[in-house]
């Protein structure tokens, strides 16, 4: 059998579902508690009450039958009932009600009238306004008789003390096993804010606490991100050492062929050209996500600085007017090389770009637009990887690439806790590349 469908009504957060598994069990015992308490309390014991009452009011109603008259009847029946608690009278016609009455919520005032119409089926009228006064009205040969008694002769006194304590008890010793659970379950959720925070590229201090499993994976996260940020800083420092080894070389290279011919020279310096380029983009990419440190930013002036750079470099670059406002937690200058990256893309493989930013209270989303030819979608996943050159697909006459500027943006963006999106444009045809993160 299948749950699946459960799974849209199921809370989502950590605290939720514990305040479930906790609450659940509470309210499911209260109400079988409850309902063997009603069944039993309001069922059995009115029952067997409204019995003893129905023999004594049969026996009145007896003596009523066996009278001559009226006026004996009264005579006889008056200390009877007086000495078995009742008051009784002979009434008019017209008092009598035109049906029975009980409150909706008198769940014993149903066991009252099953017995009574069994037992005594001369009662036509049952009239039960409160919990302290019965009336009845019952035929005899000298007409209605009108009985009335206090209302614990047939159901027992206060019956709903019981529930209310099992309310009252049951709501506290919730919020006090909640409060207990979120002590414990507080450890959990900073663990997961910290490491989210690290997934975003930001390094929040943290202590392991809680119980022995929390504490075990927050060592273990510890150990993790120790790791991972030694394997990052060996990666820029290995790179970065490469490309700096190789500067050297380059340069001397340059020097020599600076003497040379120049007609002779013309493609050795190209390719020259061409290597330290290559070089340039290994650094980029080696510094990337883990490049300046993360501080409130706000992401439109960002964005507008680096397209009226563009603009002037001669680049038809537009800026958008900006959806919503606000200053985020970003690496200012990886940020700036992402979209860098992004325009300078836009601008090579196509004639114009648009550049908007959008920011809401969940997520950042910069997107440029343009009118070149745009990728396959079959081969979007191809170009954010290092390296990957779709010279093909794109315009060539605008230069080519080395194939790190989609890869750069695209772990960038990771490293903010975003994603990289690529798309087509419904505005001017072209790529339609997207950094969206959420806040």
């Amino acid at each position: 059998m299948s749950f699946a469908w459960l799974k849209s009504y199921m809370p989502r957060s950590l605290y939720g579902r514990a305040a479930l598994i906790l609450v659940l069990p509470v309210v499911t015992l209260q109400l079988v508690v409850s309902v063997v308490f009603i069944q039993r309390h309001f069922e059995g014991v009115t029952e067997q009450m409204t019995r003893s009452v129905s023999s004594e009011l049969a026996l009145l109603l007896d003596v009523a039958a066996e009278a001559g008259s009226a006026t004996e009847a009264v005579a006889e029946i008056s200390p009877l009932a007086s000495a078995l608690g009742y008051q009784a009278r002979f009434a008019a016609g017209s008092e009598i009600p035109a049906a029975d009455y009980r409150r909706w919520y008198d769940f014993s005032g149903i066991v009252v009238r099953r017995v009574l119409d069994e037992r005594v089926p001369e009662v036509v009228r049952l009239m039960l306004p409160d919990d302290r006064n019965v009336t009845l009205f019952a035929e005899t040969p000298h007409g209605p008789l009108r009985i009335e008694f206090r209302r614990t002769r047939v159901s027992a006194s206060n019956p709903h003390q019981l529930l209310v304590n099992m309310l009252v008890f049951g709501v506290l010793m919730t919020v006090i096993a909640f409060l207990y659970l979120r002590n414990q379950l507080r450890p959990v959720t900073r663990l997961g804010r910290v490491a989210e925070a690290f997934g975003r590229g930001q390094h929040l201090p943290y202590n392991p606490s809680g119980a022995v499993e929390v504490r075990a994976a927050g060592n273990a996260f510890l150990n993790m991100r120790s790791r991972i940020e030694r394997q990052i800083e060996q990666r820029t420092m290995m790179l970065s050492g490469v490309s700096h080894d190789l500067r050297t070389p380059l340069t001397r290279m340059r020097l020599e062929l600076s003497m040379l011919d120049e007609a002779e020279t013309e493609g050795l310096k190209r390719d020259v050209d061409e290597m330290e380029r290559l070089l340039e983009e290994f650094l980029s990419f080696a510094k990337g996500a883990s490049e300046g440190e993360t501080e409130l930013v706000d992401p439109q002036e960002l964005v507008q600085e680096l397209v009226a750079d563009m603009v002037r470099s001669g680049a038809a670059v537009t800026l958008l007017p900006p959806e919503g406002a606000g200053r985020l937690r970003l690496r200012p200058v990886a940020i700036r090389r992402a979209v860098g990256n992004l325009l300078t893309n836009s601008v090579r493989y196509g004639e114009r770009a648009e550049v908007s930013v959008r920011i809401t209270d969940k997520s950042l989303r910069i997107r440029v637009d343009d009118d070149g030819p745009g990728i396959p979608e079959d081969r979007r996943d191809e170009a954010k990887k290092p390296f990957a050159r779709l010279d093909p697909a794109r315009n060539q006459n605008r230069g080519s690439g080395v194939g790190l500027g989609l890869a750069i943006a695209t772990d960038i963006a990771r490293s903010h806790g975003g994603v990289l999106r690529l798309g087509q444009s419904d505005t001017l045809g072209g790529l339609r590349a997207e950094i969206v993160i959420g806040r």
